[in-house]
């Protein structure tokens, strides 16, 4: 058995695997993220899942020695080891923008406590674990071009040129989140940032900025509430074109969206998506498709199992 580990701003999920090429995912157990306490906190909260999810399926916990992390980032390095700082997550990283995070943490030990459970063990930005899912098993089949992107508590992105996943220094390519995108006072991103993508349309920050939930923002939309769909319009505006700049960058064949604002909300987001690149600099954009992530709703699970193989 080998655990599949995917960290989020919002719920953690944790399942085993039996590997052999086996892609079911047992015992899943789900939680909200640990956000108070000290910032070793949410490593024990995974230790703690993994072995309850062991028990559950008669396992002996010490017996699962490889885990599969994707985690919402920025990474640092502490000491040699990958640390998360980000700004869903770490107190600190908001506190001067207003934010809502019950802790002081600057940085989240991640790698370091983790390495004292498993013996075997590989942490990638939770995008980037999704492309790779994506890749192998989803929407991006047999495609060298292309990008996952998840629009959710925050928006991040996976990104592969030439069959080759990008990563950077530290494992941070693809933050297309913290692109700036507008100079209005308002945009405040938890990171600091005023005017980046996650700003203008991440959960946390239109939850900050409009003092309603974005599930309430879209469920008016949907029911045709006139403000509402001016926001909605507004997020597609400025969502869509960061997608257009990832295509003209990269010259892309092909986008995977994910996340839980998109995923539950795609029937209103995806054709005002596409709208937004359609037809603009056609020799780029023709031939570059933006689809639902094929995997749904678990791409964060099988992304962290993606990691294991």
């Amino acid at each position: 058995m080998r655990a599949c580990v995917d960290i989020g701003g919002t719920k953690v999920s944790v399942s085993l695997n039996a590997g052999g090429g086996d892609r079911a995912l047992l015992a899943t157990r789900i939680e909200p993220t640990a956000r108070s306490g000290t910032p070793d906190v949410l490593a024990r909260q995974v230790v703690r899942m993994v072995d309850e999810a062991c028990v559950q399926l008669a396992v002996a916990p010490q017996s699962v020695q490889s885990a599969g992390v994707c985690a919402p980032g920025p990474f640092v390095m502490a000491q040699g080891a990958i640390a998360l700082a980000s700004p869903n997550l770490c107190g600190a990283l908001v506190a001067a923008s207003g934010g809502d995070v019950p802790n002081d943490w600057h940085t989240i030990p991640l790698e370091a406590p983790l390495r004292h459970r498993f013996k075997q063990l590989r942490i990638e930005n939770d995008a980037v674990a999704a492309l790779e899912a994506e890749r192998r098993w989803g929407a991006l089949q047999g495609l060298e071009h292309c990008a996952y992107v998840t629009w959710s508590t925050g928006v991040g992105g996976g990104l592969c040129v030439g069959g080759r996943v990008l990563r950077g220094k530290h494992g941070n390519a693809g933050h297309v989140g913290h692109i700036f995108v507008s100079d209005e006072a308002h945009a405040r991103c938890g990171c600091g940032n005023v005017g980046d993508l996650e700003a203008l349309v991440g959960g946390h920050a239109v939850a900050r900025r409009l003092g309603v939930s974005m599930s309430e923002v879209m469920n008016a939309a949907q029911a045709g509430d006139a403000p509402a769909c001016q926001e909605v319009e507004a997020m597609c505006r400025v969502m869509g074109r960061a997608l257009y700049d990832l295509i003209a960058l990269l010259d892309l064949q092909r986008i995977a969206l994910g996340g839980s604002v998109f995923f539950h909300h795609q029937a209103l987001l995806l054709p005002r998506l596409i709208a937004q690149v359609r037809g603009r600099l056609a020799p780029v954009t023709d031939g570059c498709e933006l689809v639902a992530a094929g995997l749904g709703a678990r791409v964060g699970d099988y992304g962290a199992l993606a990691l294991l193989d």
